[in-house]
């Protein structure tokens, strides 16, 4: 016998429906797929929900869910990019109420957000077709132990992953809302194609208006909230999450999708008879980066770690200088400055535009049986993959950006773009006004010029240019035209207001 299907309307009048048939039972709501399973209906508990208990609390969660199913809602999916922070959220976007519970209808997940293949030796963990929670992506054991190796993606796909949750968080950010319980498991993500979305978004805290449910999920809190814990919840020396403490879980969200590790677990002791006061001693007050440059208390004993963990988690063998220049000065600034100094923490836009800059840094490895088949360049004569170890052959040109505002004199812009056969030119790298986010037209999503290697030369092959101009010959370079990358040469991209000129540079290896 089938279940049944239920009908009812939202706060707001709108018809819905869903199968009497529990899907999914979290820490704070039972789940129900609509018929046609486009969406879901998920009611909170009254077993696992407090503010069942008293109506006051009860009036203030419904207050709140309404302000992130309309106005938060409208905000964001009316506004600029709208449709494009569909495809990274999975928001609530109504209301409802239903025999004595508060619930909320939200889109169901994409399908690319399900396992397809299941564990190692016959899926013996039983994931396949289960939610990609970001945890089993995070940890050099879930990876190498259980994952299929055609759920692992590429390592340029886990730089995208990063861009798009960070981009998510600034967006939250901007909208005055924190997350409150950033995780792995509050982000699905996808290595095969660089997909992310963060779910469980009706958790949100708008600062001074509505406080958060939980303090977040262990390994992600800040330390602190960690260290202020055992306060009451409202005794005023007592910190609650907020967008600072979001920052510190996004760089450890960020860190352990890079470096398959966590930034803060090392091997030091803080008690050795209360394990509980360990963790939060070593979470909370005395946190302490496990690859502090002088403070070499916490690190990580190689001896200590399984075969399934290495060379992950042991960063003397991948140190978190392989992310790049961009992204070291960011995990510094969130690990070693900013740890305990929240007000030093880098915000999402700060990560998004390291990000960014890394990508265009990525170049392929030429092992094909490479785990990760891309690295970042390291600026030296003698490039190699940090993860394989197979050494860069051949001319490899770089391009190091410069732009100009409104006339004035040519300046570095600390950003280079890596050449490889088929890279591409965007219209963010030819002018420095434009940044590749939600806001881009169709227009500028367009490729603009190719890299090709031809007969042992580098050449840049113009589509979109009109004012291309290799400088070194004062030579204008049409469209379907294409300019020689040599040692020294100055290609002018754009002579619009912030328009770039590349400076060329030849690494021979």
């Amino acid at each position: 016998m089938s279940a049944k299907i239920v009908k009812c309307t939202t706060v707001d009048g709108r018809p819905i429906e869903f199968v009497d048939e529990v899907i999914g039972s979290g820490a704070m709501k039972d789940v129900y797929f609509s018929p046609d399973r486009s969406y879901v209906v998920c009611f909170f508990s009254k077993e696992k929900n407090k503010f069942y208990q008293s109506k006051a609390a009860l009036e203030q969660q419904k207050d709140r869910l309404k302000e992130i199913v309309g106005n938060k809602w409208q905000g964001i999916f009316n506004g600029v990019g709208g449709d494009y922070w569909k495809n990274i959220f999975c928001w609530p976007d109504g209301l409802v109420e239903y025999n004595d519970l508060l619930g909320i209808t939200a889109p169901t997940y994409k399908k690319q957000f399900f396992f397809e293949y299941g564990s190692k030796n016959n899926d013996f963990l039983n994931i396949k077709g289960k939610e990609k929670e970001g945890k089993w992506f995070a940890s050099a054991n879930n990876q190498n132990r259980f994952l299929d190796d055609r759920e692992k993606g590429t390592w340029l796909n886990y730089l995208k992953i990063s861009i798009l949750i960070s981009r998510a968080v600034r967006r939250m950010h901007a909208a005055g809302l924190a997350h409150s319980d950033l995780s792995y498991k509050n982000v699905l993500i996808d290595p095969v194609t660089g997909s992310a979305c963060v779910i469980d978004v009706d958790g949100l805290v708008v600062p001074g208006k509505y406080p958060p449910d939980v303090v977040g999920t262990p390994d992600f809190i800040a330390p602190e909230v960690v260290m202020t814990s055992h306060l009451n919840k409202d005794d005023p020396k007592r910190i609650l999450p907020s967008i600072t403490t979001d920052r510190h879980a996004l760089a450890v969200l960020i860190y352990m999708y890079l470096l398959y590790r966590h930034p803060l677990r090392g091997s030091k002791i803080h008690d050795m008879d209360d394990p509980q006061k360990d963790e939060n001693l070593g979470m909370g007050e005395r946190a302490l980066f496990v690859e502090h440059p002088t403070d070499q208390s916490n690190r990580v004993k190689a001896n200590q770690l399984k075969p399934s963990q290495l060379p992950w988690a042991d960063p003397a063998q991948i140190p978190y200088t392989v992310t790049g220049p961009y992204l070291t000065e960011l995990f510094n600034k969130s690990f070693i400055e900013g740890l305990h100094e929240p007000s030093k923490r880098p915000s999402a836009n700060d990560w998004e535009t390291a990000l960014v800059k890394t990508v265009d840094l990525v170049q392929p490895c030429s092992n094909p049986s490479c785990s990760h088949q891309w690295y970042v360049f390291d600026n030296t004569t003698q490039p190699s993959c940090p993860f394989c170890k197979t050494p860069f052959k051949g001319k490899l040109p770089i391009l190091n950006l410069y732009s100009a505002r409104q006339g004035s004199s040519y300046r570095p812009d600390n950003h280079r773009l890596m050449v490889w056969t088929g890279q591409s030119l965007f219209a963010w790298h030819a002018n420095s006004m434009i940044a590749p986010n939600e806001r881009l037209t169709s227009e500028h999503t367009k490729r603009k010029g190719y890299f090709v290697l031809h007969q042992e030369r580098w050449w840049l092959v113009n589509e979109d240019l009109p004012d291309l101009t290799d400088v070194t010959t004062k030579t204008a370079i049409p469209i379907g035209g294409k300019v020689e990358l040599k040692d020294g040469a100055q290609i002018l991209l754009s002579k619009q207001d912030g328009g770039r000129l590349v400076v060329v540079q030849m690494v021979e290896a």
